[in-house]
């Protein structure tokens, strides 16, 4: 389950305090990168690896400093060392390594400054200070896997998320949640399928991020997590917690009569949430 954007900053910040003073590359940067992908709950050996063996144009061998396969290339570097030198060298890795693994993400950092680019174009290059990195850490939101998604406009909700409704429908009535609960519940389902879909909740995506990121693995706390965000649609911005996780705090008010009743809370199981 993904830590909230709260608790990261929290964890960025005090990541930030600890390595203020971190200065030289060889000796400190397996211990900094370590502690940097647990900000995120991430273990860094389950992902990337150090020293990654490649070879270079000209037949020359060369070692990626950190190297996550397909998703983040990290050139370090010793405080006051030039990033731009580090881009380039981080580039120069490029043709030794296999096309399926090539990084999105390429990160240069000298411990006290980051240079994030995103290789796809999502996201415009980020340049900050090792202090500010609770204000920039969502730049890093491939590390837990919240990623920047490209939507058709206008896509519609279509067949598969009908067949998933119908799944849904079958597996509740079946557990014995059943009648104007269960109907009322699929038509708040269909309308977050399709607002995440077509902009209604901005920034899209913000609802499968939701599921996908913060519900436990076996899917148990689904039903209470969805019974949240209904009240925090049916709730104004100027009338909500002020303590309100922030990925739910994210979604708009939705004035009218959808979320306002107060319904049963619906059990999950895993086989139910993972056939989703």
């Amino acid at each position: 389950m993904r830590l909230s954007w709260n608790e990261i900053r929290v964890r960025a910040a005090q990541f930030a305090e600890e390595w203020k003073d971190a200065h030289y590359e060889k000796g400190e940067a397996h211990t900094f990168y370590n502690e940097f992908f647990e900000i995120f709950g991430v273990t860094r050996r389950r992902v990337a690896t150090f020293e990654e063996p490649v070879k270079k144009l000209g037949g020359k061998h060369g070692f990626i400093d950190l190297f996550w396969k397909g998703v983040l290339l990290v050139e370090q570097k010793s405080a006051g060392g030039n990033l731009t030198k580090a881009k380039q060298q981080a580039f120069d890795y490029f043709p030794g390594i296999k096309e399926a693994e090539l990084p999105r993400h390429i990160l240069v950092s000298d411990f006290q400054t980051f240079e994030l680019f995103d290789l796809d174009g999502a996201e415009e290059p980020a340049s900050f200070a090792l202090k500010d990195l609770p204000k920039k850490v969502e730049r890093f939101g491939f590390i837990p896997g919240v990623e920047k998604r490209e939507f058709r406009d206008q896509d519609p909700v279509n067949i598969e998320a009908s067949k998933l409704m119908a799944k849904v429908h079958d597996s509740l009535k079946a557990s014995g949640y059943d009648g104007h609960n269960l109907e009322r519940f699929l038509v708040r389902l269909i309308f977050c399928l399709f607002a995440d879909d077509t902009g209604i909740f901005e920034p899209r995506g913000i609802f499968q991020a939701l599921i996908e990121g913060r519900v436990r693995e076996d899917g148990s706390d689904i039903g209470a997590w969805l019974s949240q965000l209904f009240e925090v649609l049916d709730t104004p911005l100027d009338r909500r917690q002020k303590k309100l996780d922030e990925d739910l705090q994210r979604f708009p008010y939705v004035n009218g009569d959808l979320f306002r009743e107060r319904l049963d809370i619906p059990s999950f199981d895993a086989d139910m949430y993972l056939s989703r």
